[in-house]
């Protein structure tokens, strides 16, 4: 039969359209590790298959529409052909020609074959044969177009059943592809790629991935989730770098999902100077909470940073754990776990991320802490117990110096209702530490503390029609302490009480001016604190506050000791003021300036925080924001007498579309372990052209003359890919570890979602 453009619907011809060989991508890698996993809780029970869309045909039936129709009754063939339009089950094909054979029941479409699916994917091929159950078929010069920009394109593909599907000469590729724009970003290349559905994997040989056509890895055979799982085992980025450390090293991540809400990556390092280094990783989320254990090790002989090895071969690794878990909606309960075996272990093997804060109490640097605590926390108040133990990395660290804390108790009490038309604060404190022996000599025995404080405080404020703000305040304080192991020449032991009353006012006047498009505020600040001087007894060992500054931060607070050992007592005025201005398009600047005035000095506060005088230093802080997207700052503390600089800190952050940038400097006359302190870090990262950068990091210490550590990179970077090559030197020296240096290439799959 032909004629002019025919229009009919049907049955089971079902030119099937959506049958042309479905393919979905899957990357040569496994999924994301940051999906988040599932809580522990029983699986809802699978939902029925979703119908399809309602476009007016019944069930199994179709819409064909064709320039012509042929059907040859001796060969049981319908075709139509020219322009062919067909609509099945919500997908929609168009070909130049689609035939079927009613006995076979093979449904063959050539000639710019079309197929868009219901979901809105689509599917290219210049031939595709269909079987009647529409389970098998093959297609050639095929491509598929999906969600988020995802291209597959192969020679042929196969498939040989429902759910196993072969392509053959393919390339996947997440980044765009057009006429203007060809060549991908980053593709990966196989000679066939398997997709088997009922395994749920995705199984790559063969396979190449390039960067602008260049091939950059090689794997024989690798596999990945089926892009219809939600998270499913494989591998994730390797990393590559070559040092004076290890020499060439190779490092291949693999996750492994054990459960919907458990997971474990393994990462093998292969080392050319040294022995291989393994890394593991294991998350597993409760209805309640979740844990991470991170772990690696490794048996060698220690080595310096040349790779040179030397001593016993042993057992060298790390343990990094974290746990939270929630007893109801206030009260908390988790742990941290962190230990080494080898001091220098993170340097030497680049494990990444080693000293963050994982619990309710973070360490420095090259300081790791274990511990586990209690929290509950209402609208009025907060209670946590701890216990915890820090582990020293510094070559300077005398692990028996440092204190065990069990158990350090916080209480905190603030009601909402007001208490003589001001607010009133309880706070309790308790911490016992013990130590093997005396940082100051290790001969003697550490002194073991026990201290319980309990502290009342109560604030109010009055504001004058003139624009006075008077802030009146009282504050109570109890410190019990009990002491043993002391040195000579005290007692071996000793019971020590201390009473601290403190009352006082804060005293404000804001001045508002507006002019043109700016808005100015000037705010002279003072404040007087009234208690009986209270000299540090020596006994007490200042275990809390040895870092203590004088800056801009706490030039106001009434006590500016950052901790409970160290009382900051006596008659004291504090005065000052700041000045802030914003513009209507957000342009500001801001400074303090102030001092502190006390009756009698004070010997118990040490001497290089400039508060032990009866003049204190001098605080200035500034902050500007002088242009968009760039703001800068200054904190200086100035000698009282000769207004040289005893500290400062000033920095830069400039962040553009190609510029982003940090700096910071520091200079002290003498810090807590009374050195003279003089160093600058910087960051930034510059795009040159549209694509390509450069990023560079630098640590110098200009009291020494040494560069601590220096970073170069070259960077590119567009929707789908960024890619660094870093030259990184690092000049600090740890024990036997000193100064190394080398390359490391950084690829981050940015449409993946995988980063390494």
């Amino acid at each position: 039969m032909t004629g002019d453009r025919l229009r009919f619907g049907g049955c089971c011809i079902a030119l099937a359209t959506a049958l042309a060989v479905s393919a979905a991508p899957m990357a040569a890698l496994a999924q994301a590790r940051e999906h988040a996993l599932a809580p522990l809780t029983p699986p809802p029970p699978p939902a029925p298959p979703a119908p399809p869309p309602d476009d007016g045909l019944g069930q199994d039936a179709f819409y064909i529409e064709a320039d012509q129709l042929i059907d040859n009754q001796t060969t049981q063939v319908v075709t139509a052909v020219g322009h062919v339009k067909a609509r099945y089950e919500g997908r929609d094909l168009t070909a130049d020609q689609v035939s079927y054979d009613r006995t076979t029941g093979v449904v063959t479409a050539t000639g710019n074959v079309a197929i868009v699916n219901a979901d809105g994917t689509s599917e290219f091929a210049q031939s595709a044969v269909l079987d009647r159950e529409m389970s098998a078929g093959v297609a050639t010069a095929f491509s598929t177009h999906l969600q988020q920009d995802v291209t597959v394109m192969a020679a042929n593909v196969v498939r040989k059943s429902a759910t196993y599907t072969e392509f053959n000469r393919a390339v996947f590729t997440p980044c765009p592809v057009c006429a203007k724009q060809p060549t991908p970003t980053y593709s990966v290349r196989a000679t066939k790629i398997v997709d088997d559905k009922k395994r749920h994997v995705m199984i790559f040989h063969n396979a190449v991935i390039a960067v602008r056509k260049v091939p950059v890895f090689y794997f024989p055979v690798i596999w990945g989730p089926d892009p219809e799982s939600k998270r499913k085992s494989g591998l994730l980025m390797p990393a590559l770098s070559d040092s004076t450390l290890r020499g060439f090293s190779y490092e291949q991540p693999y996750l492994q999902v054990l459960s919907p809400s458990s997971d474990l990556v393994v990462s093998p390092q292969f080392n050319q100077k040294v022995n291989p280094f393994l890394n593991l990783d294991l998350r597993k989320r409760f209805y309640s909470g979740s844990i991470e254990v991170r772990a690696g090790g490794t048996y060698d002989q220690d080595f310096g940073s040349n790779g040179a090895k030397f001593g016993p071969d042993e057992f060298r690794g790390y343990v990094l754990a974290k746990g939270l878990f929630a007893i109801d909606p206030n009260w908390r309960w988790g742990f941290t776990v962190e230990h080494v075996n080898d001091l220098t272990i993170f340097d030497k093997y680049g494990v990444p991320d080693t000293y963050l804060d994982r619990g309710l109490y973070g360490a420095d640097d090259l300081r790791l802490i274990s511990q586990f605590y209690v929290t509950e926390q209402n609208r009025d108040t907060y209670f946590s117990i701890a216990a915890l133990g820090v582990q020293g990395l510094r070559s300077t660290d005398v692990q028996s110096t440092i204190p065990i804390v069990a158990p350090l108790i916080e209480f905190h009490f603030d009601p909402d209702q007001p208490v003589l038309g001001g607010r009133l604060r309880l706070d309790a404190s308790g911490v016992v530490l013990t130590r093997d022996e005396s940082p100051d000599d290790l001969s003697l025995p550490g002194v073991d503390s026990r201290r319980g404080t309990a502290e009342a405080s109560w604030r109010r404020t009055f504001i004058f029609d003139n624009g006075i703000r008077f802030d009146p305040f009282l504050d109570a304080r109890i410190d019990l302490y009990s002491l043993s192991d002391l040195p000579a020449p005290f007692a071996p032991s000793a019971t020590i009480e201390r009473n601290l009353e403190t009352a006082g006012f804060n005293l404000t006047w804001p001045f508002v001016k507006r002019t043109g498009s700016a808005t100015w505020i000037i705010e002279p600040i003072a404040q007087l604190a009234l208690s009986p001087y209270l000299p540090q007894d020596p006994r007490i060992p200042n275990e809390d506050s040895p870092d203590f500054e004088f800056d801009a931060t706490n030039l106001f607070q009434v006590d500016k000791s950052p901790g409970y050992d160290l009382v900051d007592s006596g008659q004291r005025l504090t005065v000052g003021g700041e000045a802030n201005v914003v513009t209507d398009s957000g342009l500001s600047g801001e400074m303090l300036l102030g001092r502190e005035f006390r009756a009698e000095p004070d010997p118990s506060l040490p001497v290089r925080t400039g508060l032990s005088s009866e003049l204190s230093d001098w605080i200035v802080g500034a902050q500007a924001t002088p242009i968009k997207n760039v703001t800068l700052f200054a904190r200086w503390r100035l000698d009282t007498q000769t207004f040289d600089i005893n500290r400062l800190e000033a920095g830069a952050d400039w962040s553009t579309p190609r510029f982003d940038g940090q700096l910071r400097y520091l200079q002290e006359a003498q810090d807590p372990t009374g050195q003279e302190v003089q160093d600058l870090d910087f960051h930034a990262e510059l795009f040159v052209l549209k694509n390509w950068g450069v990023t560079a990091y630098g640590a110098r210490e200009f009291t020494t003359g040494v560069w601590r550590e220096r970073d170069f990179g070259i960077v590119y970077k567009d929707q789908c890919l960024r890619v660094e090559i870093i030259y990184r030197s690092d000049n600090t020296t740890n024990g036997a570890l000193g100064p190394s240096h080398g390359f490391g290439i950084r690829l981050t799959l940015a449409t993946l979602n995988i980063s390494n």
